[in-house]
């Protein structure tokens, strides 16, 4: 065979081969995942040490993919999402918090439940959320068998309690339920000679120089027994009696009480300081709050001798009920790297990346099983077990609802309405909330 023959077919045999390797290369290759990525992460409140860890533990196995976590400001942090997103900039990994996916959920790619190419089994099932989650993670994190969201942990509300003020009283223990928190409450509780507080037993039933007072408030509902929303989520119910029991009613007054001169219980008003610095320095004995605010309480009084406790419950009940607040990372659905995203949430939810995040966070864990060991934890403990029985509801807009409840308060309060007009007046606020979002979602 002449040469010119013999280069014309070694140069087509070369050129088969070449476009054999790129059909392999280009026929396998799906943006969404590839191993090779940089992931865009956003957050608030959360530091990026809490995450340091489990992203350089991923990256030995997964050296390609390079995440960058951005803390944004709380404040307005809601509409950068929003924003970002509409320009199409928007992160790959994002935090939620967890009444968000009502009014969040178009936003996110849900966590794939198929097979992924090359795998023999999914990232992650249903089934194992459910088992090795708290329950109320399920509840807030999906919808119709789709995961929306991991959770890394769960906080609660718990009672906070001035140790010096208890061992001076005799109270030998914190109140395990509220009626005992009651008794506590009227034998702490002094005035002055004008009749104003010099000491206060407990920061609640006021609004605003409350921190978390509506959740609180939720807190009591639930705890009641409160029908928050209808079964269908179409309005809301939490003025509706149960049983021929206006509940939601009996605990709007439970609360308010607290701020009403003429009840045996007030302890409290809004000519107070704001209630962390109130119970800080020693003015009042008892806060409900969540667990990151140890640390809070501690930055302003490093030797305040004071204890955390469970939260008190109804008397004569058998389940405890406590009220959740957690934010919880999720994938977005513009990102171009969604399964290296859902993959790096996978490795950060799992027992050896949410160790990692929950030691450098101190928070309480998500997962059942690191809470088992976090029961024996000073600080933690209480938290820790109270997850187990943390609660939420279905809210359609967070904020908006919050406003709403604490303009209920206040409107009990400042007489301007009764109770039973007050919480009436709310429920049909929020239930024009979830009617709009309805017919936004149309």
């Amino acid at each position: 065979m002449s040469q010119p023959k013999l280069l014309i077919i070694g140069g087509a045999a070369g050129l088969a081969v070449i476009i054999l390797l790129t059909f392999l290369v280009l026929g396998s290759f799906d943006p969404g995942t590839s191993q090779r990525a940089t992931l865009q992460f956003w957050g608030t409140f959360d530091d990026e040490k809490f995450y340091s860890g489990a992203i350089a533990e991923f990256n030995r196995a997964n050296p390609d993919v390079r995440i960058i976590y951005k803390k944004l400001n709380f404040e307005d942090y809601e509409k950068q999402l929003i924003d970002s997103f509409a320009a199409g900039t928007g992160p790959d990994i994002w935090l939620m918090h967890n009444t968000w996916l009502p009014k969040h959920s178009d936003k996110i790619q849900p966590l794939p439940q198929e097979k992924l190419k090359g795998e023999d089994k999914p990232l992650f099932t249903l089934k194992e959320f459910q088992d090795q989650f708290v329950d109320v993670t399920v509840s807030d994190l999906t919808i119709g068998g789709q995961i929306y969201s991991l959770p890394i942990y769960v906080d609660t509300l718990g009672l906070y309690y001035n140790k010096d003020l208890f061992n001076t009283f005799g109270i030998v223990s914190p109140p395990k339920t509220w009626d005992e928190f009651n008794d506590d409450v009227k034998r702490i509780v002094a005035f002055d000679s004008r009749g104003n507080f010099s000491r206060t037993g407990a920061a609640i039933g006021t609004a605003k120089n409350i921190n978390r007072s509506t959740d609180i408030l939720m807190l009591l509902m639930m705890q009641s027994g409160t029908k928050m929303t209808d079964d269908n989520y179409g309005g809301a119910t939490f003025a509706k009696s149960v049983e021929n029991e206006n509940i939601g009613e009996t605990a709007l007054q439970y609360y308010t009480d607290f701020a009403n001169p003429a009840k045996q219980t007030y302890t409290w008003n809004d000519g107070q300081s704001y209630s962390i610095d109130a119970f800080s320095n020693g003015d009042t004995a008892m806060i409900l709050n969540y667990s990151h605010h140890i640390a809070t309480i501690r930055d302003k009084a490093a030797r305040f001798n004071f204890g955390t406790a469970p939260t008190p419950q109804i008397s004569g009940t058998q389940l405890a009920v406590n009220y959740a607040n957690y934010w919880a990372p999720t994938v977005a659905k513009q990102s171009k790297n969604s399964i290296a995203a859902w993959k790096f949430l996978v490795f950060l939810s799992s027992v050896k990346g949410d160790t990692l995040y929950v030691n450098a966070s101190n928070r309480p864990s998500a997962r059942r099983d690191l809470l088992e060991q976090q029961k024996s934890d000073p600080d933690l403990g209480v938290f820790a077990t109270q997850a187990l029985a943390a609660r939420s509801w279905y809210q359609v807009d967070n904020s908006a609802i919050e406003s709403i409840f604490a303009e209920m308060i206040d409107d009990v309060n400042y007489g301007r309405a009764s109770v039973r007009e007050a919480i009436r007046a709310a429920e049909n606020k929020v239930s024009v909330l979830m009617a709009r979002s309805r017919r936004n979602n149309l």
